[in-house]
């Protein structure tokens, strides 16, 4: 589609308008900044409305963008925003509470997104699927109980409390770190099965009963592990904006909880930040928000993904930026962690 440069700066003016200020935009706040009298501008907004991209909400001759108008916005005429050095430090100051905790990490990540753009946001745990076990270990939380956790190499890392019918000791304990150390570290994650424990359990005879607790849990861990995991916050700041309506929040909300869902909205490969909006997303509870993405790498592989789900006036350069810089770091510390370990 070729827009003229006056046809281009008006479909911007009235984006970034409507970005602003959630209403229609008339022709008599843009003709300045189009360099044309208001009666060029009124011509230039029928124009584009017959394109579609534009749409007039009332009889007043007040425009919006359309869907489409948002796109060609999004493509062609949108400028880039890059983040500050003060928002990058408020946006890692935010992150650093569970910076080094891999099962909350894409909990912080969703909550600070969520702050930051005043959106709804979710985040997508590194899944266990394509991960390998880089190790097994256990802390004795009580006289009968004990904590396995189970690390994997995509960032992963798992617990489960489990209970035993007799007392635990530091010979046991060591019994448990050396029997699944042995025999797990390096499989994949999806090799745990229920065949995989069997066999295992009656391949060490006299001690089989000794360590079925443990082999439960890690059975239970791993089935936890190849599960895509995803975290959601703030869930109340769609009701904010009201062209959403109590209704479109809630068809949202019931929609990111269909984890199933969600993670194949957000499915793709690492690099910039992805731009859905309303229909492209693929789902009529989608239909009246933008959808901002991107994915995260841990040791170099693809693992998860944030994104903020906000209004169609969402501003859109600047979510992008902030989206694709949380997912950086996020990616960044989980393989920082990883390493560690």
């Amino acid at each position: 589609m070729e827009l003229t440069k006056r046809k281009q700066n008006i479909l911007a003016s009235i984006v970034n308008g409507y970005i602003r200020t959630g209403g229609p935009i008339g022709s008599k706040s843009i003709a300045e900044a189009a360099g044309a009298s208001s009666a060029t501008v009124r011509n230039e907004m029928a124009e584009l409305t017959e394109l579609g991209l534009l749409e007039q909400p009332h009889t007043s001759a007040g425009r919006i963008p359309s869907q489409k108008g948002l796109r060609e916005y999004v493509d062609n005429l949108m400028p880039a925003e890059p983040l500050s050095d003060d928002e990058r430090l408020t946006l890692d100051a935010m992150l650093a509470k569970s910076a080094f905790d891999p099962e909350r990490l894409p909990g912080g990540a969703a909550h600070t997104l969520a702050s930051a753009t005043r959106c709804m946001a979710v985040a997508t745990a590194p899944s266990g699927v394509s991960a390998k076990i880089k190790a097994v270990q256990f802390v004795q939380t009580s006289r009968r109980t004990a904590m396995l956790i189970l690390i994997g190499s995509a960032g992963t890392m798992k617990t489960k409390v489990f209970h035993c019918d007799f007392d635990l000791s530091n010979e046991i304990m060591r019994i448990f770190f050396r029997v699944l150390n042995e025999r797990v570290v390096g499989r994949s994650v999806t090799e745990i099965n229920r065949a995989f424990i069997q066999s295992l359990a009656v391949s060490y005879h006299d001690l089989a009963i000794l360590i079925s607790p443990a082999l439960v849990a890690l059975l239970e861990t791993a089935q936890e592990t190849v599960k895509t995991e995803v975290h959601v916050s703030g869930q109340m700041n769609l009701l904010f904006y009201p062209e959403l309506g109590p209704g479109g929040a809630r068809r949202v909300m019931d929609f990111v909880e269909r984890q199933d869902a969600v993670a194949e909205l957000l499915s793709g490969r690492p690099g910039r930040a992805q731009i859905r909006i309303g229909h492209e997303n693929g789902h009529n509870a989608l239909a009246a928000v933008s959808v901002i993405s991107a994915r995260y790498s841990v040791n170099g592989a693809d693992a998860g993904a944030v994104a903020v789900i906000g209004p169609l006036r969402i501003r859109y350069a600047h979510t992008a930026a902030q989206t694709a810089y949380i997912a950086e770091r996020v990616g960044e510390m989980l393989t920082r962690v990883s390493r560690e370990e």
